[in-house]
């Protein structure tokens, strides 16, 4: 029902002022889309958790790359409201104000995907699927998703939507990736029920799906300590010696084979992820070009 397109992959936009500062961010973006790259993912709270900043600096850095390259027509950009303390939850109001601040930031005058970071369970449904509306009505938001949302309240939301004839939720975003898979069992199929298409985050799973994490390995990256903790997990081990098969196999990257596998479950449109610098690019953007037949999609699915 989305009439989004997305491409292969959606760079993951986290790593914008945080890992990557403005210059690193801007040689990613560029590439990106020199590669043939449509979407990109952020959000407003991206990315208060570094010292020093108050949240929107990822945002802030896309509408400086989006000027500055005049380019605003040839990408889509996704972003996400709630989790942001200045302007917290689904309330109405703060959905009009979030809109108008991260428009500002991104210096644009349309997002083309706005999530609802997580549901609000402290308002009312109809009041925020009317306020998403209201925000595409006027020409600032042209389709709405969800983000981190059980199936029940995702299905309340899209009746309540129907029913009254407003928007929909038309996209979803999720955990989820080879080592990560709760969604198989009750998401996944309401989703495709829904005709809801799921854009993955972690699609890597913090790194480890990257290959580069193993035992007695020291990885310097703010994010070791999350992508180390599989190696615990033997199936997580398991399924990592099943992509270094077929990786080896193809003479491809571990990274493509973890991403095509991701892109070919039923309901994906396209994996999200990021990366901190040019060089980490290449690894992303191979995924696109792999096409997993059915016994390596068995072997790695277990």
């Amino acid at each position: 029902m989305t009439s989004l397109e997305f491409g292969n992959l959606v760079l993951g936009g986290n790593t914008f002022g945080w890992t990557a500062d403005r210059d690193e961010s801007f040689a990613v973006l560029d590439a990106f889309v020199a590669a043939g790259g449509r979407a990109i993912d952020t959000a407003d709270v991206y990315s208060m958790w570094k010292p020093g900043n108050s949240g929107g600096e990822s945002e802030a850095i896309i509408g400086e790359w989006l000027t500055s390259r005049g380019n605003r027509d040839a990408v889509e950009i996704h972003t996400k409201v709630f989790s942001l303390p200045a302007r917290p939850g689904l309330s109405a109001a703060n959905l009009r104000a979030a809109v108008d601040d991260s428009l500002g930031r991104l210096q644009t005058d349309r997002i083309d995907l706005y999530y609802a970071h997580r549901d609000d369970t402290e308002v009312p449904q109809d009041e925020y699927v009317a306020a998403f509306d209201e925000l595409v009505k006027a020409g600032k938001v042209r389709e709405v998703g969800a983000s981190n949302f059980t199936p029940e309240r995702l299905r309340s939301a899209i009746g309540i939507a129907e029913g009254s004839g407003l928007t929909r939720f038309t996209v979803a975003q999720d955990r989820y990736n080879l080592v990560e898979r709760g969604l198989e069992g009750e998401l996944l199929p309401t989703l495709r029920e829904l005709d809801v298409v799921e854009l993955p985050y972690s699609s890597l799973a913090s790194g480890f799906l990257t290959g580069k994490y193993r035992a007695g390995a020291t990885v310097d990256s703010q994010r070791a300590e999350g992508a180390g903790a599989y190696l615990d997990k033997p199936e997580a081990v398991a399924a990592l010696e099943t992509l270094d098969a077929i990786a080896e196999a193809r003479s491809v990257s571990v990274t493509a084979v973890a991403l095509a596998w991701l892109r070919q479950q039923p309901g994906v449109g396209a994996p999200i992820a990021s990366a901190r610098t040019v060089e980490q690019l290449p690894s992303l953007l191979e995924s696109a070009s792999v096409q997993l037949d059915e016994n390596e999609l068995a072997r790695l699915s277990g």
